[in-house]
């Protein structure tokens, strides 16, 4: 088999590559590992508990024993199906903040600043959330991805958004428009009542036009030949011709495991494994970053959660009306609120995200046994802490190691405990007296220091944002993988396209910046020039050096 291009992974930003360079006339073949994405258990918004916990979506990937975390090993899905891990995420749309794509550009990430990303998201988007109010002027209208926002009808949803107002922060209509900090309405990849991931926005448009084909199966290493990467082998033997590049976009787990593979890597843990050494870079596998979050849960006083449907008869209620018209509380992936805030004065933009869930409930489906209830997921945006992937055999089959080294800076304890206190502060306001009951995790008895450190010790969780794990930078840095035109540096022929690429996590869910990188990527692989930078600037706090939030004094 041979093709233009070949890219490893059908995920956020493979789809978007192959739908781009597509588009411009080429071949391309993708291989993929995982199977189909129908069924309502992706395509339901609401049943986003199910495709991460499922081992036929999910690669099934965990940690090793975090140290600082009491050795806990923590789950780290990554979607093993068309779509990747957009069809297995929480579909929330988040582009980041203009700030974090300066500061990749000023670590060496050339040409990824925020005017030269502006004009990709705006490239990719269908928005269709105007209606609701919201930044249109910013957004794009006309691209394959769709994105909505739910109906906003329960009344804790609405409760977070004025708490927060009351609490002294300001309120955002549109957090991927000029202003990110506050509180607001969420974005969401959801069309008419659908979960509307990178396969149905890139993917099947793509193999509908005749010049792009999909391969079933497990890429085991890129082939090089002289210094140059010319197709991708598979798990069978098969070997799959590239006549022009081999692109991977196989996620922040599975890219640095196939470069390392594929012997590009650090040199002495390649040759521990009898792996010949192709390039030495060893950045591949380091760099490894994630959102780490808690979820403050609190008792609710009126049966208004959505725990009204956790019954066997209230699930084949909202399965019904989603199946007959998609329509009701499945339509919806319920988180509809957002907060960005700053952690503290001199912090120049937000440090910590929230997400409001009108439900007590667990990313694994388990209530809280109190029945009705809220929670707030909240986590700090930008944590010192580094891990890294590594490899635990020269066998193509065998997972990779995976340590995030969590909680590593004393920075990270801080944090975490500042976003507890701020959120049982937010929870206390007004707007929630007719709803707040009894705070269920972590309890109104963990409020020393020592006491919420046990509490985050044992309670925190990924928000599964894994990134970084083959740094894009200059072609001078040792531990940049990848140019900013994503091509590996060493080799010809072979780049990377998908948030292994990231030099630093950026605000927020990273689906929509893994596909932006398909789109930016996609345009330096065709060789064409980048869409031309928008300087439309961004919103930030006045006095944000001597102010945590509006309300408060300037001093």
């Amino acid at each position: 088999m041979s093709t233009d291009y070949v890219i490893v992974g059908a995920g956020s930003a493979g789809c978007a590559m192959a739908y781009r360079l597509s588009e411009a006339g080429r071949s391309v073949t993708i291989v993929e590992s995982g199977g189909t994405d129908a069924g309502p258990f992706i395509q339901m918004p609401g049943a986003l508990s199910y495709p991460m916990n499922m081992r036929r979506y999910d690669w099934g990937y965990t940690t090793e024993p975090e140290p600082h975390l009491g050795g806990r090993r923590l789950a780290a899905p990554r979607g093993r199906v068309i779509g990747g891990s957009s069809s297995i995420n929480g579909m929330i749309y988040v582009r980041g903040h203009p700030l974090d794509y300066e500061h990749w550009a000023d670590s060496g990430a050339s040409g990824w600043s925020w005017s030269d990303v502006a004009p990709y998201f705006r490239r990719m988007e269908n928005w269709h959330a105007g209606i609701h109010g919201g930044d249109a002027a910013r957004r794009g209208h006309d691209g394959p991805l769709h994105v909505t926002r739910g109906k906003r009808d329960n009344p804790l949803v609405k409760a977070f958004v004025e708490a927060g107002r009351e609490a002294g922060y300001g309120e955002t209509k549109d957090y991927n428009g000029n202003r990110q900090e506050g509180f607001g309405p969420f974005d969401a990849t959801i069309w008419k009542g659908r979960r509307w991931s990178a396969a149905s926005a890139y993917l099947r448009p793509a193999l509908k036009s005749g010049r792009v084909r999909m391969v079933r199966g497990e890429a085991a290493r890129v082939v090089i030949e002289e210094g140059r990467a010319t197709g991708v082998a598979l798990g069978t033997g098969e070997v799959v011709q590239a006549g022009r590049e081999v692109i991977l976009s196989a996620s922040a787990f599975n890219t640095p495991k196939l470069l390392m593979l594929s012997g590009i890597g650090p040199a002495a843990h390649l040759a521990e494994l009898g792996i010949e050494v192709v390039a030495d870079r060893p950045g591949v596998g380091s760099n490894l970053q994630d959102h780490l979050e808690m979820y403050i849960q609190y008792a609710a006083t009126q049966p208004v959660s959505l725990f009204k449907y956790w019954s066997l008869l209230g699930k084949a209620y909202v399965g019904a009306r989603w199946v007959l018209g998609r329509q009701g509380p499945g339509a919806s992936n319920q988180f509809e609120s957002a907060g960005f805030v700053r952690s503290r004065a001199g912090v120049r933009y937000p440090d910590i995200q929230y997400h409001f869930l009108p439900l007590a409930v667990r990313y694994d489906g388990k209530t809280a046994a109190e029945g009705h209830g809220f929670q707030c997921h909240v986590g700090p945006m930008r944590s010192p802490s580094r891990g890294n992937v590594r490899l635990t055999s020269a066998d193509p089959a065998e997972a990779p190691s995976i340590l995030f080294n969590y909680m590593a800076e004393e920075k990270d304890w801080e944090d975490f405990r500042r976003c507890i206190r701020l959120t049982r502060e937010i929870v206390a306001q007004p707007a929630f007296d007719a709803f707040r009951g009894a705070e269920i995790s972590p309890g109104t008895e963990a409020q020393t220091d020592d006491e919420l450190d046990d509490v985050i010790r044992e309670e925190v969780e990924s928000a599964y944002h894994p990134c970084g794990t083959a740094k894009m930078g200059r072609r001078d840095d040792p531990g940049a993988v990848v140019d900013p035109d994503g091509r590996v540096i060493g080799l010809e022929g072979l780049r990377v396209a998908d948030s292994s690429i990231f030099p630093r996590i950026t605000n927020g869910n990273l689906n929509a910046p893994s596909i932006m990188a398909g789109e930016k990527i996609a345009d330096a692989v065709l060789g064409r020039a980048p869409l031309p930078p928008e300087e439309d600037g961004w919103w930030e706090a006045r006095d944000w050096q001597s102010r945590q939030r509006e309300s408060d004094p300037v001093r």
